[in-house]
């Protein structure tokens, strides 16, 4: 049984609920257009990865403004100082490919994702935060795929695109679950 138990996790756990169905839907969105795009980096590709990360800051700073717990403030803002260079390190890769644009995500994700999994950790007696230590130890493997694949011949940015559905579903998923465990209080 997943519980909420304490007065500040039933606090924050409908402003995390959502958080990650706006997550959920806004990484639909944002593969679908990049699937669109055919792996190209254009003026659309480059905004759309450039984009992706600056939503994670949004996204952070959402999460922050809600939690009441000075730890995981901290974590979430370093999670929004990562996702900003990755932002200004996605810009400037774009100019020099693909590949540079996958290394440059690879190591965001495997970054970013060890960030995601201290806060699910540290978050994870609030319920519904399993799904978000798959996804942190996901997006660092992945991470690493994406750094691989950039040495490969005629790298595609589909797999980001792959990346962004799963982060996705894993955020649904986790929405769903704190649901469930705000109404076992």
């Amino acid at each position: 049984m997943t519980t909420v138990d304490t007065p500040a996790a039933v606090g924050i756990a409908p402003a995390l609920r959502q958080l990650y169905f706006v997550r959920f839907a806004f990484a639909i969105v944002w593969a679908v257009l990049v699937f669109a795009t055919n792996s190209e980096l254009g003026a659309l590709g480059i905004a759309l990865v450039v984009i992706y990360p600056l939503f994670d800051v949004a996204a952070a700073v959402w999460d922050a403004r809600t939690s009441g717990d000075n730890s995981q403030v901290r974590s979430l803002q370093v999670n929004m100082a990562i996702s900003l260079i990755a932002a200004v390190g996605l810009a400037i890769a774009s100019a020099s490919g693909v590949p540079a644009v996958l290394r440059v995500w690879g190591a965001w994700a495997i970054v970013s994702g060890i960030v995601q999994l201290i806060v699910a950790v540290r978050r994870r007696t609030m319920g519904g935060q399993w799904p978000m230590i798959l996804s942190g130890g996901i997006s660092v493997l992945a991470g690493g795929n994406f750094v691989a694949s950039a040495s490969g011949t005629d790298p595609k940015l589909s797999g980001v695109a792959g990346y962004a559905i799963l982060g996705g579903i894993f955020f649904l998923v986790s929405a769903l679950r704190l649901g469930r465990a705000s109404k076992e209080v």
